[in-house]
């Protein structure tokens, strides 16, 4: 079999955990959306976009049944969100968004990945957030941007920026009217099938990272961020043109 069958194995690890950490970001979401109201997405709208936003990430359907199951079953769990800034390798910035159930323990584990990172360090709240913008983004395929922006008009929503490439349209709006948009866009396409639909925070500015060692050290950051169990989003400003 030899060294490619390594490399194939290697790849389908690091696919299986990047799906896994998907799924239980998802996972705690759809319980929190559920247990904030009626677990029934026929008359709980936060859990109803949740949901639609589950599906467009390719979140199975028995994941997204077991978080709602879960908070039917009347589980206890309880998740607090806790936020952590810093700096990364070349100057970069990153943002970490936890759900916990232990702020100590996610605290511990955020500070280490960045203390075992070259160039990287974490600092106070609002440090690097400030530089950031929350938006809705949406991306799936249509192409008639005057019919969008009527249909955003109409729904009242606060539309940032409508782009069309290559047949894939992106819609950005306020973080406030993330919900209205993803009503409006289902509404004016039927059956629409999102690329992406998300609430998330955008830079204001970028940073290219071209030395190797930076690199490194950016993908490092990355890994050790992505093994924290608490950790359920991850933004940074980081362009690495080798990887485009």
């Amino acid at each position: 079999m030899g060294r490619a069958h390594e490399v194939r194995a290697a790849s389908m690890a690091k696919t299986a955990a990047i799906k896994s950490k998907l799924y239980s970001r998802f996972g705690k979401e759809l319980y929190i959306a559920a247990k904030s109201g009626v677990p029934d997405p026929d008359m709980n709208l936060a859990l109803k976009r949740k949901i639609a936003e589950a599906k467009s990430n390719q979140v199975p359907a028995d994941v997204i049944k077991r978080a709602i199951d879960k908070a039917k079953g009347g589980s206890e769990d309880s998740y607090d969100e806790a936020r952590y800034e810093g700096f990364g390798p070349g100057n970069s910035t990153v943002i970490v968004d936890c759900l916990t159930d232990n702020t100590n323990r996610s605290y511990t584990n955020v500070k280490t990945a960045f203390n075992k990172c070259k160039g990287a360090k974490l600092v106070g709240a609002g440090g690097v957030s400030y530089n950031y913008e929350s938006v809705g983004l949406f991306e799936f395929e249509y192409e008639d941007e005057e019919a969008m922006l009527d249909a955003m008009m109409e729904a009242d929503v606060d539309v940032l920026d409508i782009t069309v490439e290559d047949g894939e349209m992106t819609v950005k709006t306020s973080f406030a009217d993330f919900g209205k948009a993803q009503e409006a866009i289902e509404a004016l396409i039927p059956n629409i099938e999102f690329d992406t639909c998300e609430a998330t925070m955008l830079p204001n500015e970028y940073v290219t990272l071209t030395e190797q060692e930076d690199i490194d050290s950016y993908h490092k950051l990355m890994d050790m961020l992505n093994d924290v169990d608490d950790v359920n989003k991850i933004y940074s400003n980081v362009i690495i043109p080798s990887e485009q």
